[in-house]
């Protein structure tokens, strides 16, 4: 039975090519794009997800309290670790791992420097390899790490190294130019999808600062790892954290601690922490990928149903002669459900064509290695079934029951009419569902493009043109050198300015530290510190509104601030707060306030501009921040280089733009507006084809009639006027429903943003002339060729 269905089917499909194909292409591109959202998703929500313990790991992560909000940090105080592993005894292991960089030597039998490069490196407690299992080649995860000055490298740093892992246990590494590491282990290189991209680990015993024993010192590189016991319960552990807290923080700052339990699967797709690997991926993205699959998905299957009930009708007599023929009802249904599935998998098999073509444009978008593969990733092949089912249920059976259920004899003498029993009144629902969603789509394509656009035009109140990042190192031998680095920079033709700092006016790296202003008493919330020399105003162009830049004097401590600080310490008029002192961090001395400058955005525009102090401490340095002549920067920056690797010749280079390190704050918005761009523009055209195909339903349908009126005198324009006239007020009530709901999904989507542009009317107004002349013209285009044929060929059947 099966065969012959199949057989009729096909046969059927190739008859009605034209409709096959319109079929198949919006159904193909529908399930294409699907599946490529599919394959991201899915990518996405693996990340760490290959341990056998992952449902036990938990990331201890840090929170404060402020009168004035609240602050996040994935990083916790130094001796949190040994504290925890001391004080909950409900944890099978606790492992602490702290992020740093650095040159690594490799020398050859005779003492000469064979290869040198700058990479990052972690220090990591041995229980560490007890929390994550990864596949160790040589050594052991336990003993190999327990000395200080011992390291372990992955398969492919140990072949960067030493050519061939399996010779580099033994084996020795110089770490920045005074530390000589051991060899002890090789591990195999990580799968993709891993928050802690460790390549290079270092035993933690080796481990020095000068902050292991404070409480409140915290940075993004100090992380810790738990492990609960098999059978216990994360809720179990806030009674003991509450008693943890009481004990270790007895220090009473300006904001209250806490500390937070972070699952190991929510790591990658927490926007309030960050992590090792840089990559974060939100909850939101990822809801708002799949609402936009769902949306697809909807518009194709609705596009089929109007397609099918079109179509119905050239297919009456058949059906007519069918049933008299004696076919039942669920005969009848089963035909045309397969009929529906031969098209789905038929559109699938085009989709996966689509798919693979599509997937190099999706990774660069996303700059993430993602396959195409069944058989490296069943869970696509999977969910590839599930969607054939999907579509082939819920768009083959409305017109499966509609066809099935004709009148045999009203259907072998033509006179079916579908609009009948609510049918009608269904297919203009799912017009206007359809086109409420592309108007969706497309308001929230013009907005973001807005919102991007503002986010470039915008005053950031700095000047980021031109500007390279020059990193420099900070030991206290390199620090001698800053001079010598400095002027002869200054002397190449085409660089402007130059100065030495922790961090550019918008960075990554944001530091907050508590401060007292003319008194002993810490202020009620916390301020964004930044080291500086006398040149950042100049380099940055940042502008003064009171005061004075810093003085050249290094040994005379001045601070410069900015508007929000003096507004927060209640000064309105710049000029009173000059003079005034600060004690910052609990320094005793007191350092007067130099100067007020202007706010400039301390990092996105996602965020408000924090209170900011600049300090006078070149030694702090991180960066020297070069300003270049925009015609001369391709070989002002060779010379920079060169100048730099013969000051510090032991060292490695590395710089980054000012404008490049911005354009990285907006990568989800660049990934988002794409996406809105391209699905919009497939949701256009799935909706086109749509529309030519409900045309053609209608004009099929009203064929005699039509003929009548034109025979009684109606013009073309007139028989065209009122074909067009529905579909134009069905997609004007599809704007009107679309509205409210783009506005809610809109605003929420800009209230991530302190800085956002005004909702107007105009991306509603600009989705309503575009949906509306898409209907104009397609349906047009249909009613033109119906309004001009022959009354004669369509009265004389009647």
């Amino acid at each position: 039975m099966f065969r012959l269905n199949l057989k009729i089917a096909l046969r059927n499909l190739w008859k009605n090519k034209g409709y096959t194909f319109i079929n198949i292409a919006g159904l193909s591109i529908g399930m294409a794009s699907c599946i490529l959202i599919f394959i991201f998703i899915t990518y996405q929500l693996s990340f760490d997800q290959q341990f056998v313990n992952k449902d036990r790991i938990y990331r201890v992560v840090s929170y404060w309290k402020y009168a004035d909000g609240e602050e996040f940090q994935s990083g916790v105080p130094k001796p949190l670790a040994p504290a925890i592993r001391n004080d909950f005894g409900m944890l099978e292991e606790v492992a602490a791992i702290q992020r740093e960089g650095g040159i690594f030597k490799v020398k050859d039998e005779s003492g000469k420097v064979r290869l040198k490069t700058s990479e990052e490196a972690y220090f990591v407690e041995p229980s560490f390899f007890k929390i994550f299992d990864y596949n160790w080649l040589q050594g052991d995860p336990q003993k190999s790490l327990t000395e200080p000055n011992t390291v372990a490298l992955s398969k492919e740093m140990a072949v960067k190294f030493f050519g061939d892992w399996r010779k580099a246990v033994g084996q020795s590494l110089e770490y920045r130019n005074k530390t000589t590491l051991k060899v002890t282990g090789v591990f195999d290189d990580l799968v993709q999808g891993n928050s802690n991209p460790v390549k290079i680990v270092m035993a933690y015993a080796g481990y020095q600062s000068k902050t292991l024993k404070k409480w409140h010192a915290v940075s993004d590189g100090s992380q810790c790892y738990i492990l609960l016991k098999k059978g216990g319960n994360i809720a179990d552990l806030e009674g003991p954290k509450n008693a943890f807290l009481k004990k270790y923080y007895t220090e009473k700052g300006v904001g209250k601690e806490d500390h937070f339990f972070q699952p190991l699967n929510e790591i990658h797709q927490d926007e309030r922490y960050g992590n090792f690997a840089g990559k974060i991926t939100s909850k939101n993205e990822l809801t708002g990928l799949t609402v936009i699959g769902a949306f697809l998905l909807i518009t194709a299957c609705i596009n089929f149903v109007n397609l099918a009930t079109a179509q119905s009708l050239s297919r009456s007599k058949e059906i007519g002669v069918r049933k008299v023929m004696g076919s039942r009802r669920k005969q009848l249904m089963i035909q045309f459900l397969t009929e529906t599935f031969t098209i789905t998998v038929f559109a699938l098999m085009i989709a996966c064509i689509l798919t693979e073509a599509a997937l190099p444009g999706m990774t660069a978008l996303f700059r993430e290695k993602i396959s195409f593969s069944l058989l490296a990733h069943p869970v696509i092949f999977v969910f590839m079934a599930g969607l054939v089912l999907f579509v082939g249920f819920v768009a083959g059976f409305y017109p499966a029951v509609i066809m099935a259920g004709f009148d045999p004899v009203l259907a072998i003498k033509n006179k079916v009419s579908i609009g009948n029993n609510g049918g009608g009144v269904l297919r203009k629902v799912l017009v206007v569902i359809q086109f409420a969603i592309t108007i969706i789509l497309i308001t929230g394509t013009l907005v973001i493009l807005r919102q991007m656009k503002y986010i470039r035009e915008k005053p950031l109140g700095f000047n980021p043109s031109a500007i390279a990042l020059v990193d420099i190192p900070g030991d206290s031998l390199s620090q001698l050198k800053y001079g010598i680095l400095k002027s002869r920079i200054l002397s190449e033709p085409g660089v402007m300015s130059a100065s030495f700092c922790s961090d550019a006016p918008s960075s990554e790296n944001i530091s907050f530290g508590n401060f007292s202003f003319e008194s002993t008493k810490d202020a009620d919330f916390q301020v964004s510190t930044k080291s500086a020399d006398q040149d950042y105003f100049k380099t940055f162009d940042l502008k003064l509104i009171a005061g004075k830049e810093f003085s050249k004097n290094d040994s005379l401590q001045e601070y410069v601030i900015n508007e929000t600080l003096m507004k927060k310490l209640n000064f309105q008029h710049p000029q009173d707060i000059i003079g005034k002192r600060i004690h910052l961090g609990g320094d005793p001395k007191a350092v007067p306030i130099a100067g007020v400058v202007r706010d400039f955005n301390n990092s996105s525009l996602k965020d408000a501009i924090p209170p900011i102090l600049i300090l006078k401490e070149k030694n702090k340095s991180n960066i020297i921040a070069v300003k270049m002549d925009t015609k001369s920067i391709a070989g002002s920056m060779g010379n920079i280089e060169a100048i730099w690797n013969s000051v510090y010749p032991e060292h490695v280079y590395r710089s980054v733009f000012m404008e490049d390190s911005i354009h990285k704050y907006y990568e989800s918005e660049r990934v988002m507006g794409t996406l809105f761009k391209v699905f919009a523009a497939v949701i256009i055209f799935i909706s086109f084809i749509g529309l030519f195909g409900l045309i053609s339903f209608v004009a099929t349908q009203r064929t005699k009639e039509m003929a009548i009126r034109k025979v009684l005198g109606a013009s073309t324009l007139e028989l065209m006027n009122m074909l067009n006239s529905s579909f134009m007020v069905m997609v004007f009530i599809a704007n009107l429903i679309a509205w409210p709901v783009a506005y809610i999904l809109i605003g929420k989507w800009l209230s991530r943003y302190a800085y956002r542009i005004e909702l107007s009317i105009w991306p509603f107004a600009i989705a309503m002339f575009i949906s509306l002349g898409i209907t104009l013209i397609t349906v047009s285009f249909r009613s033109l060729r119906a309004a001009k044929t022959n009354p004669v060929d369509a009265l004389k059947d009647a």
